[in-house]
This record gives C-alpha cells, structure tokens and sequence, in this order.
C-alpha cells in the first residue's frame, strides 16, 4: 500500500466511519487511570509499564477487529506496508494522529513510530518523586496495544519507547520489532 494513498484512505475513515469521542475525556480518564495504577503498585513504575502493556495487549486483542470492520483493509504483504496502515490509517482511525514511520534497520524488521503529538500526554505531568522522569512510560498502554493487535494477525513483535517528551526527550520515539511470523494458531489466553 502507498504511503500517500494510506495517508488519504486514514483521512477518509476518520471523517466518515468513526464515532468521535471527546479527546480531554479520553486523555483525563487515561491520566486518572495511570495514576491510580502509580498508587496501587506503590509506585513502582516497572509494574505500572508492564500493567500499561498488558492492559493495551487486551485491547488490541479486539481492536483489531474493529479496524479490520471499519477500514476496508486487507491484510498487509510485509513489514512497510503493516508500519504504514498502523501510523496512517490505524493511528488515525483511532486517535486522529499520524506518527511519522522511519528509522528502519538494515534487514527491515525494526522501524520507529515518531510522535509529534500524543492526546495521551495532554495536561499531564509526571511525578515529581526522581523516579517517574527515568522509569515511567506513560504511553505504554500503545506499545500493549500494537503488539495484540499484531498477534491476531500471526506477527509477533517488540513494542518499545526509547524517548518520551514527559521524560523531557526531544521526541516520543516508540519502536517496534518483528520477532517472527506465527503460524495460524490460537490466539493466547487474554493476560
């Protein structure tokens, strides 16, 4: 799939085959919901990241069907073309934002999502407590979220922020790896 025709097909869905939700409800129940997380695991941030993932896992699990039912996508032919749907057509589809897609390795089986904005990070500021700045990835529910979506369609990956600009990072740079394709199985348990 062309970059340019993903980018118009994104645009498209989004005007026309979802249902909006209000984005600083969104934002301020995602906030509530981490902090709450921050204070139930003591905050220990390694947990509340892994929470963040696991919690995202779940989601993808089933949101991609709803991509699939909205978006008229067919199932992508390599690794480019699935990096392209998900930052233009994906991202778009659901949050209205288009994260940029570079940095690919050498044998095109890792890339970068770069993102400009984040209606996630929206009015938030980490925890004071000298911990949060270097262990909390507040996103992370994204990186949970990709890698559930990929696994229903038999592609296991590694989802990963290397920079957050809550961290104080110049740009939120997530990156994703293939780890392999799988087989037609059954999907796993839900965690």
């Amino acid at each position: 799939m062309a970059s340019n025709k993903a980018a118009r097909d994104g645009e498209k869905i989004w005007k026309t085959n979802v249902d909006k939700v209000n984005a600083e409800l969104v934002t301020l129940t995602y906030g509530t919901m981490v902090a709450q997380l921050c204070s139930d695991l003591n905050h220990k941030y390694a947990e509340v990241n892994q929470q963040l993932d696991k919690m995202g896992y779940n989601i993808g699990m089933r949101l991609i069907e709803d991509f699939f039912a909205k978006s008229g996508v067919q199932r992508c032919g390599n690794l480019k073309e699935t990096a392209e749907t998900i930052s233009k057509i994906g991202f778009k589809m659901f949050l209205n934002i288009t994260p940029a897609v570079s940095n690919w390795s050498a044998d095109n089986k890792s890339f970068s999502l770069i993102f400009e904005e984040n209606p996630l990070a929206d009015f938030v500021e980490l925890p004071n407590d000298g911990r949060a700045q270097d262990e909390l990835w507040f996103s992370n529910i994204f990186c949970g979220i990709l890698r559930g979506a990929l696994e229903m369609v038999q592609m296991q990956i590694e989802a990963h922020y290397v920079s957050d600009v809550l961290r104080g990072d110049d740009s939120t740079e997530m990156r994703i790896t293939l780890l392999r394709y799988m087989e037609d199985e059954m999907p796993p348990d839900d965690e």
